[in-house]
């Protein structure tokens, strides 16, 4: 394949792909060798071929032979790594110090920080204490016997919020010091930049001169051959000087498929915290907090009795539904113009209640009670008034007002075909012992906690 050849089949690419692709993706390549129907072509890194390889071979292999060349598939090949031609070719006059990089106009620059996302907005629980301990400990900037911190979690338990505290805080507190906070597609994205543009002596001395580094999302570079070998040296090189490292994601660092074990190893190597599903007593810490925030929005607006440990109760896959929603309930209130109480708040989040709702039908309740107040399903069910049925009765009805989304005549009917004002005077006498009867309040927790567990 002649240089005038590829030169035109560029350009029919460049058309066909798009200038970002082009750029990114089909620029860099150097054509090669042509034998027996297979054209090799050069690439800066494994995961740089393979990418190519399935998203632009067919198109690739269409337009070597329409310039005529006989070709039956592609072979990538790698070129002398091109950090290592950087070291050898770039003139010491022209190296810049990485902080002026960092602090000037360098691409490589921070993240944004969500000024939302502080310490002093992070609601503490037991699921999250080590968590919001440990990140607390390495904002304060001092040295630490831990290194990395590794965090991770599923969706919306407080990662991110901790991983941006610890970025302002330390900002605050030790504004001289150069910390990096950027995601692990952005490490990738700038990786691949500086090998497309041969500046990967620029790449390295950012990366392995900051004082703090922050990856969020790693499990993003896990099975990209190239970006963890790159990310494995630039953790070693900051470790070996001491600096802190602090990454998040989505799974501990044995769990990550296809991250190579010696990086698995590193992350492994400091402290390692899981920030677990919260529970009852956080999330209503948590929407209590945020009713502060909402006051600021929507003075005047009052939450009714009720509702906030409704929601806390209803809504338990993560943090960000339930500020979701308890935004959107402020604001609804606002623009129709009522009180936040339980009939608006059903009505106003139904999708995200039914969304939400654990798999726990009026059946099992009724089980659960039964079985805790040791009498028979039947019994409770069945037309007895005697008081030892009456109240786990109602505690039951109770429950399945509170923790599924049947409606009263609904559960009425589930109690042997009771009228709906029998369950609402069930609920209310409940709502009232919880208050003033310690053992009922308890009963019900325990209730609560076995039908979610």
């Amino acid at each position: 394949m002649t240089h005038d050849q590829w030169g035109e089949i560029r350009q029919r690419l460049l058309k066909t792909v798009g200038q970002n692709n082009y750029t990114t993706w089909i620029e860099p390549l150097v054509p090669g060798a042509v034998a027996d129907g297979i054209a090799t072509l050069h690439v800066p890194t494994n995961f740089f071929g393979n990418y190519v390889s399935q998203n632009f071979s067919d198109l690739i292999l269409h337009e070597l032979r329409n310039e005529g060349i006989d070709v039956s598939r592609l072979n990538f090949s790698l070129v002398p790594h091109a950090a290592k031609l950087a070291e050898k070719s770039a003139p010491a006059a022209r190296k810049t110090s990485a902080a002026q990089k960092i602090n000037g106009s360098s691409v490589l620059n921070t993240a944004p920080l969500d000024p939302r996302f502080s310490f002093d907005n992070f609601v503490v629980g037991k699921p999250n204490e080590l968590a919001h301990a440990a990140a607390r400990r390495v904002a304060e900037g001092g040295p630490v016997t831990f290194n990395p911190l590794f965090l991770y979690g599923g969706v919306g338990l407080g990662k991110t919020h901790l991983m941006h505290a610890i970025a302002q805080e330390l900002r605050l507190r030790k504004p001289e010091m150069n910390v990096l906070y950027l995601s692990a597609e952005q490490f990738m994205y700038r990786f691949v930049q500086a090998l497309r543009d041969r500046k990967m002596m620029d790449f390295k001395e950012i990366f392995r001169s900051v004082d703090v580094l922050m990856v969020d999302d790693v499990q993003f570079i896990a099975g990209k051959d190239s970006t963890q070998e790159e990310f494995f040296h630039t953790f070693n090189a900051l470790v070996d000087q001491h600096k802190q490292i602090i990454i998040s994601a989505d799974r501990a660092p044995g769990e990550i498929k296809d991250l190579e074990d010696r990086v698995k190893s590193r992350l492994q190597c400091g402290l390692v915290v899981d920030l677990h599903p919260t529970d009852y007593e956080l999330r209503l810490g948590i929407l209590q907090s945020k009713v502060e925030v909402q006051r600021k929005t929507y003075p005047g607006l009052e939450v009714d009795d009720g509702v906030l440990e409704f929601l806390a109760h209803r809504i338990t896959s993560n943090v960000r539904v339930l500020e979701g929603a308890l935004t959107r309930l402020f604001a609804f209130a606002s623009l129709v113009g009522r009180e936040i109480n339980m009939e608006l708040t059903q009505d106003c989040l139904a999708d995200v209640l039914r969304a939400s709702e654990r798999k726990i039908s009026v059946e099992e309740i009724q089980r659960k009670v039964s079985d805790h107040y040791n009498i028979r399903l039947s019994d409770m069910i069945g037309p007895k008034r005697l008081r030892s049925y009456a109240r786990p009765r109602q505690v039951a009805m109770y429950l399945c007002k509170q923790m599924t989304s049947r409606s009263l005549p609904e559960i009425g009917r589930r109690f042997g075909g009771r009228d709906h004002t029998t369950v609402m005077h069930g609920v209310k006498r409940i709502e009232e012992l919880k208050q003033s009867d310690g053992q009922i309040a308890e009963d019900l927790e325990l209730l609560r906690r076995a039908l979610e567990s």
